[in-house]
């Protein structure tokens, strides 16, 4: 089966953690598009990134808060907090508010690695089986062949988001039973021939560290690289994390579809929406702009701390900037389009690309409820990050080229592109797009056929190899209308391992039936049932939006029934 290419939909949690949205839009921009000069106009760095700040978040007026960190030269240069923890509470939000920052912690994973390297206890390019022998996979031929440098490139194979349902939405497993129901998720691709984010071989990752180590992946990062940089406000899970001095999570979720409708709180908690604590290897970190402005410092020096000694050697930080696999390439800048990169690549837990014909350093994260990113641009010593508390990936696109463009043009002249008003822009024509394809939804839904076997027929246990058991229910109720009560019948579907996946069953078109979950953060399915001799034999699934994060990996589902 082919991999699966990446739709070009309007950004969601998707593109913040893996595409390169300041240099793709770029690409498509014609020139008159450019129209500010990027010069120093005799503010500091920092003043210039705070006006920005200031001005981009009031034209997302939506967004309830954002954090900057901004290193130069080794110092944090700013380390600030806009907005409020919460929407409609006037308390403001600090530099020492936490954000749930999800894969920005995959660059501490690769430097967890890159710590027992150095300690002669972990090879990048050793069979991960070396250290986790029942490491095992649905292509038995690679079981011996999988590197630790694999699992951190996302080159195995995996389609986009394999098997992130056994951790997200929120799930009961354990780190042990994600690792049982490794060898079961398909791959669909072939082996380092193509990128698609994987998170699930960052869990793989994490074990690791753990089986090298002799400690638990979240012990060794507090106590080898947390405790070693003084970032004293930091959480390597967000299991502990206090909802008082963090900021809460914000989404749309409707109606009609998720990622539609007005912002509004949509936790009152980071591990509400978020508790990766199982997965935590692949998006576990809770931070503030002034710890992380610690963990940027050390990026760009290379692994070297304040006091003179090592977290890791420098061979080490070159390998972890390295790439290992292509993300996408282009014919490179032209003078329509001088933000174009020639190549995006992924390194290990990093993304590595040309920006403005400068070397990049990037890698985003994205929650329910939060997105943000972190930029390095070795060239000039400098690296920044942004969190936020919404799910405006807009926003984040202007933050993130913007605060770059700052950056360069503070000694070189070229004219820099409007993000802000550009991303306003597209943010209102992904709007119309969104809406459109969900009016498209319901509209075929009304005209639907119905299912061609009585309800009674689909219920039952439907399992998959990796997920495991979904139930599919039949209940009675009764409904008043104008000429009294009825009896009606409802179909119901449960997600055994994920509590939010819970919910209504209804008519769609023919075999293919759809979920209406009560909990309206979560992406409703589609599912269709395979017809033979008159019964349901088994059944596929996707999700109902075409906005869909991809997490949500229902198409790798395969269920038949038990």
């Amino acid at each position: 089966m082919p991999v699966r290419p990446v739709r070009p939909v309007r950004p969601t949690r998707r593109t913040a953690l893996f595409t390169s949205m300041g240099a793709a839009s770029a690409a498509m921009l014609p020139a008159r598009a450019w129209a500010q000069t990027a010069a120093n106009d005799g503010a500091s760095l920092a003043d210039q990134v705070d006006g920005f700040v200031k001005r981009a978040m009031a034209a997302f007026p939506d967004q309830p808060a954002v954090s900057v960190a901004l290193v130069a030269d080794g110092q944090a240069a700013l380390t600030r907090g806009y907005g409020v923890r919460r929407q409609g509470d006037a308390t403001p939000i600090d530099e020492h508010t936490r954000f749930a920052i999800a894969s920005n912690t995959k660059a501490v994973t690769c430097a967890a690695l890159a710590i027992l390297i150095d300690e002669g206890k972990v090879k990048w390019d050793e069979p991960v089986r070396t250290y986790l022998p029942g490491f095992s996979l649905s292509k038995p031929e690679l079981n011996d062949l999988v590197t630790v440098r694999d699992l951190v490139s996302h080159r195995i194979g995996f389609g986009l988001g394999a098997g992130d349902l056994l951790f997200w939405p929120n799930s009961d497993r354990t780190r042990a039973e994600i690792m049982a129901a490794v060898p079961h998720v398909p791959i669909e691709g072939a082996f380092r021939a193509g990128y698609n984010y994987c998170n699930l071989m960052f869990v793989v990752a994490g074990e690791v560290v753990a089986a090298a180590s002799g400690m638990a992946w979240e012990d060794f990062v507090q106590t080898r690289i947390l405790d070693r940089l003084g970032m004293t406000e930091t959480l390597p899970v967000m299991a502990g994390a206090d909802p008082s001095v963090s900021a809460l999570p914000h989404g749309r979720i409707g109606p009609p579809l998720r990622y539609q409708g007005e912002t509004q709180v949509i936790g009152q908690s980071i591990q509400e929406v978020w508790n990766w604590t199982s997965a935590g290897a692949a998006g576990g970190f809770v931070t503030n702009p002034v710890d992380w402005a610690k963990w940027i410092a050390v990026q760009l020096n290379k692994g070297l701390l304040p006091d003179g000694t090592r977290l890791y050697a420098e061979a080490r930080a070159d390998e972890m900037w390295k790439p290992n696999i292509i993300i996408s390439n282009s014919g490179g800048p032209t003078p329509d389009m001088p933000g174009r990169a020639i190549a995006a690549t992924y390194a290990m837990g990093w993304q590595v690309m040309d920006y403005r014909g400068e070397r990049m350093i990037t890698h985003g994260g994205g929650a329910p409820g939060y997105i943000s990113g972190t930029v390095l641009l070795p060239g000039r010593k400098t690296g920044f990050s942004y969190f936020t508390n919404a799910e405006e990936s807009y926003l984040l696109r202007a933050l993130r080229s913007g605060i770059i463009d700052i950056i360069l043009g503070q000694d070189r002249a070229f004219t820099a592109f409007d993000w802000i008003a550009d991303s306003a822009r597209l943010r209102a024509e992904g709007d119309v797009k969104s809406i459109a394809a969900a009016t498209e939804i319901d509209a075929k839904q009304a005209a639907g056929a119905p299912p061609s076997l009585p309800l009674e027929a689909y219920v039952g246990t439907w399992r998959d190899p990796w997920y495991g058991d979904i139930e599919i229910t039949l209940s009675s109720a009764m409904v008043r209308g104008p000429r009294g009560r009825t009896a009606f019948k409802q179909l119901g579907l449960k997600f055994s391992r994920t509590p939010a996946l819970n919910g209504a069953l209804e008519a769609y078109d023919g075999d293919t039936l759809r979920t209406r979950f009560p909990d309206k953060r979560e992406e409703d399915a589609f599912i269709t049932f395979e017809i033979e001799n008159g019964a349901p034999v088994s059944a596929t699934m996707k999700a109902v939006s075409p906005d869909a994060d991809f997490s949500y990996d229902y198409h790798d589902l395969r269920l038949t029934k038990v």
